[in-house]
């Protein structure tokens, strides 16, 4: 996984996500999630792309069920876009690196 990565948790969500001032993409996810393993390269190269000016964070939904619960994730990969502490846009299911950089360039 890309350095440029946050590992999330209950416990860190707060201080890395709400209190961010800079865009960030959530990556719910599960170690068992088939489609989570196909979209995790795009992310890992998403995160290196757009280093400073996208924050993004992966969390695990099996670890951290308070987060996951708060913000209704049913279906998983879930990316939720975060802006000034509020989810600005969301994708569900494996997407392609156009249909994230396109949210990534309207929020920026």
């Amino acid at each position: 996984m890309s350095e440029n990565i946050v590992h999330l948790t209950d416990d860190n969500f707060e201080d890395e996500v709400i209190k961010s001032d800079i865009l960030t993409m959530i990556d719910f996810w599960a170690e068992w999630c088939g489609p989570c393993k196909v979209i995790a390269p795009v992310v890992d190269e998403l995160a290196g792309e757009y280093n400073g000016k996208v924050k993004v964070g992966k969390l695990n939904v099996d670890n951290s069920p308070n987060v996951s619960a708060k913000y209704s994730i049913r279906g998983i990969p879930t990316l939720l876009f975060f802006k000034e502490g509020k989810v600005v846009n969301q994708l569900v299911g494996v997407q392609s690196k156009a249909a994230i950089k396109k949210v990534f360039d309207e929020n920026i």
